[in-house]
């Protein structure tokens, strides 16, 4: 409760001799004359970090004038009232008209969003929450463009904006954060992903405020830095903290340097990550700037472009069109980019040995996987060497809801056996895990990764291979129950409900998403993906329905399987990528060249203009 006697007391003790100011800067000076420094105080040196520090009692002439000034600064004031702070907490729900259409036999948990507006530049879908019942709401924005990745300028330059945006916005709609709702807005290679999320009323408000600011901020940046100095110090901070992150990437631990060289093989079209540095560091020759950063984020906000976007929680069909009119409004003023336009990422079909061989000659086949990616650890004080053997098998289009439900039993078993057999037993590091892999553009794989800083990576890549073996013989000494069991762990696993409104858009979000690179055929998500997923692996369903009889069908289908895409010599499609320590750097530089080896960006390039892209379909569109 309130006590204004405790208040009373409380403010008095606000005083300037009861302050205690502390000034921190580099650029502060020892002859600081400024009244209110510690100039009289000596400087002194903290004995743990060695920081230089002064201090010294407020003169009483200071406290004086701070208890009784002249003149009060005008801007010392306080701040205005919160525009963002609900006043109607109310579930749209519980509105008369909602009430009287309430259908009490109907399963709103699982009752898939309304296709709200279908136009050829925007998708909405929205859903009235009825589960959770809390006055909050989700507003989810896409915008598809291909202009973002079109090169590697235009990547960095839409990153620098993210950066400066996410930083203006900080202060512009700081009392959104104090109120309850939240605001994000992510730059993706394909996209520019905008949301609000939080207490529903002031939702569609916080989406105004946040994309106007998103327009005024780029015609500041585009009047240059003499006009605006500020946002031009904003923008010479944002690029110099975008090139130290995307430097200290080649710090990053050797198996994620093997992951990320694969990924630069797989993908049909990947920015290596020097060419960011390239640009980034130029100063002169076409250095970047704050004008054409804000022209290339002004092209892909409010260029041509596809959305797709979702009103879902305490949100009702009238407050979802007061959505998509500012969003239409902001940024849908351009004509809508064609189906063929739009933004897809493919992945490519490794080669089997004998389609390496064709390439490199016949000296890949003595190599113990057809492709290897080398690279060495940028840092001479790294330890460890790493190996990530990924076993393509094909695209989630040709593997289908049964080809992907086994290689889903496949990766859950291997995870325990090859932890256990790679770092239990044979103890080659700290890090060691099978798992499956999927890429951007739907490509599958079952990967073997492991770190060590005891073994050089030939012997990690060759007791990898020698686990994938071992590992076909425990698959076939498991008893059918066992798969049954994993069958089940799996198909629970997918059928966990959403227990709070965050999971469910989260869920509903994803599968629009899914949706988004694909032609007219197959625009409509599949909101019960998952649960067709799940049934799959449903052992117990009617045997008419079932995918599999029994679980011995099931053993044996897993076995053909792995026998098809891990065994088989003359068609696996293995890759195999190594980082090495510098204390097996001569090795390194030893294997530059030879045939089947990649040792940097260019050869992998090489490589995939020999490859071709996998089919792209959604499996779940067969």
């Amino acid at each position: 409760d309130y006590d204004v006697e405790v208040a009373r007391a409380f403010l008095e003790r606000l005083t300037p001799t009861n302050s205690f100011v502390v000034i921190t800067g580099p650029e502060l000076a020892e002859d600081d004359e400024a009244a209110s420094s510690a100039k009289d105080g000596p400087w002194q040196e903290e004995v743990r970090y060695g920081a230089k520090y002064r201090q010294s009692c407020i003169p009483s002439d200071l406290a004086e004038e701070w208890d009784s000034p002249s003149e009060i600064d005008v801007r010392l004031k306080l701040p205005p009232m919160n525009e963002f702070i609900p006043d109607n907490l109310s579930l749209r729900c519980d509105d008369p008209e909602q009430v009287a259409a309430f259908d009490p036999e109907a399963d709103y948990r699982n009752m898939d969003p309304k296709l709200l507006v279908d136009t050829a530049s925007l998708r909405m879908w929205h859903k009235m929450d009825r589960t959770f019942r809390v006055p909050k709401s989700s507003i989810r924005l896409q915008l598809n463009t291909p202009n973002i990745y079109r090169s590697p300028r235009s990547i960095t330059l839409n990153r620098l904006f993210g950066k400066i945006l996410s930083e203006d916005l900080n202060s512009y709609v700081y009392d959104a954060t104090c109120s309850g709702i939240n605001y994000r807005v992510t730059c993706v290679p394909s996209a520019y992903a905008i949301s609000v999320s939080g207490f529903s009323e002031k939702l569609p408000h916080l989406l105004d405020v946040v994309t106007a600011r998103v327009g005024t901020l780029i015609e500041e940046m585009k009047e240059g830095d003499g006009a605006h100095p500020a946002l031009a110090a904003m923008f010479e901070k944002a690029r110099q903290n975008l090139l130290r992150e995307t430097k200290n990437f080649v710090y990053d631990s050797p198996y994620e340097i093997c992951q990320y060289n694969l990924r630069m093989l797989n993908e049909e079209k990947a920015w290596h990550i020097d060419h960011y540095i390239s640009e980034l560091e130029d100063k002169d020759v076409e250095p970047l700037t704050m004008k054409e950063c804000a022209e290339v984020a002004e092209d892909c906000l409010f260029g041509r472009s596809k959305a797709v976007a979702l009103c879902i929680g305490n949100i009702d069909e009238k407050e979802s069109l007061e959505v998509e009119r500012i969003i239409s409004d902001r940024f849908l003023k351009k004509r809508p980019l064609t189906e063929d336009e739009n933004p897809r990422f493919n992945a490519l079909r490794m080669p089997t040995k004998e389609e390496a061989m064709n390439i490199y000659g016949p000296d890949v086949a003595s190599n113990q996987v057809p492709i290897i990616l080398e690279s060495l650890a940028h840092s001479e004080d790294e330890e460890n060497n790493a190996v990530v053997v990924t076993m393509q098998t094909t695209s989630s289009t040709e593997l289908g809801y049964e080809g992907l439900a086994v290689q889903e039993i496949i990766g859950s078993l291997a995870y325990n056996s090859a932890f256990s057999q790679l770092r239990t037993k044979e103890q080659l590091g700290y890090i060691a895990a099978a798992f499956v892999k999927k890429t951007q553009g739907g490509g599958n794989g079952l990967c073997v990764l492991v770190q060590s800083s005891n073994t050089m990576p030939e012997q990690i890549e060759e007791r990898c291979l020698s686990w994938v073996r071992q590992f076909r013989k425990e698959l076939e000494d498991y008893p059918d129950e066992r798969f049954a069991q994993e069958a089940a762990a799996v198909r629970a696993s997918l059928l966990e409900k959403d227990v709070k409104l965050s999971e469910e858009i989260s869920s509903v979000w994803s599968e629009i998403l899914n949706t988004v690179p694909f032609s007219e055929h197959f625009k409509n998500p599949v909101f019960d993906r998952v649960e067709k997923f799940a049934d799959v692996l449903d052992l117990e369903r009617d045997e008419d329905s079932r995918t599999f009889q029994s679980a011995s069908e099931l053993k044996q289908k897993v076995l053909d399987f792995y026998d098809k895409y891990f065994l088989d010599k003359n068609a696996v499609r293995a890759v195999s990528a190594r980082t090495y320590n510098h204390k097996a750097k001569e090795i390194f530089e030893a294997n530059i060249g030879k045939p089947g080896i990649l040792s940097s960006h260019d050869d992998s390039r090489k490589l995939k203009q020999y490859l071709s892209a996998l089919p792209s379909a959604p499996y779940w569109g067969r």
